[in-house]
């Protein structure tokens, strides 16, 4: 049996010890606290993130995609921030995709044991005809998922490029993959709950990777969305502001 309790993410969080005795704003007042040390620990892996974006758009500029991996809170960042690219940058719904342990069932409600599944991974990978061409970010905040880790083993062996992130430091993932993202955010301040801290981390360096490829590749003029597709009433009024912006 692993021993959980050694991960940082698994770590028990002083400052917040005694919540359960707060009043409502002690209470929010602690979690944002908490909060305010996510964007710091991102900052410091910056150079690992800016080396996977560039990596992703040499991928993209030869026809290849960018995949998500992950189980759980990872895994469903992973499928939200995929699912954004096309509405947002005109792409194919091929070219960004988020796969989950336990299929699209999992983003809904948790299917247990999924995550522990080494093979799967594999399994779903050569479902959608991953290949040397494509890239795989392997997401698990603890680093040690066994789903993600096989996934980022399958990709390998087929000579594709691995990016890793996670939030624990010489995680199992960081050591296995090409470019490891580790944006350290210590103990959460509900213990172990890492759809808070490591969540909200995950969720930057994905905006991050998707976003910096995309305006690298000509989807944004500027600091607008000039590929956006017009899928409801908000987004044809921005097209339009966009167009009159950019005559």
């Amino acid at each position: 049996m692993e021993n959980f309790s050694a991960l940082t993410t698994e770590k028990v969080n002083p400052a917040t010890a005694h919540i359960d005795e707060c009043t409502t704003l002690e209470m929010v007042k602690l979690i944002n606290d908490e909060d305010k040390k996510v964007a710091e620990a991102v900052e410091k892996v910056l150079p690992e993130v800016a080396r996977a974006v560039d990596a992703i758009t040499e991928s993209f500029s030869r026809g290849g995609r960018l995949f998500y991996i992950g189980a759980g809170t990872s895994g469903r960042l992973g499928v939200l921030d995929a699912s954004e690219c096309p509405p947002t940058f005109g792409v194919e719904p091929d070219m960004v995709q988020g796969l989950i342990a336990g299929g699209a069932g999992a983003l809904i409600k948790a299917v247990e044991g999924a995550e522990d599944n080494f093979n799967l991974a594999a399994e779903n990978l050569t479902e959608k005809n991953f290949c040397a061409a494509d890239i795989l970010v392997g997401i698990t905040a603890s680093g040690r998922t066994p789903y993600v880790l096989g996934g980022v083993e399958f990709a390998k062996k087929l000579g594709a490029l691995t990016v890793g992130v996670s939030c624990v430091e010489n995680s199992a993932l960081a050591k296995v993959v090409d470019i490891a993202i580790t944006p350290v955010t210590g103990a959460e301040a509900l213990t172990g709950s890492t759809r808070m801290k490591a969540g909200t981390a995950t969720k930057m360096v994905l905006n991050m990777l998707t976003t910096a490829a995309m305006i690298k590749i000509g989807k944004v003029r500027g600091n607008l969305m000039v590929c956006v597709q017009a899928t409801n009433d908000k987004l044809r009024d921005r097209i339009k502001r966009i167009n009159e912006m950019i005559k």
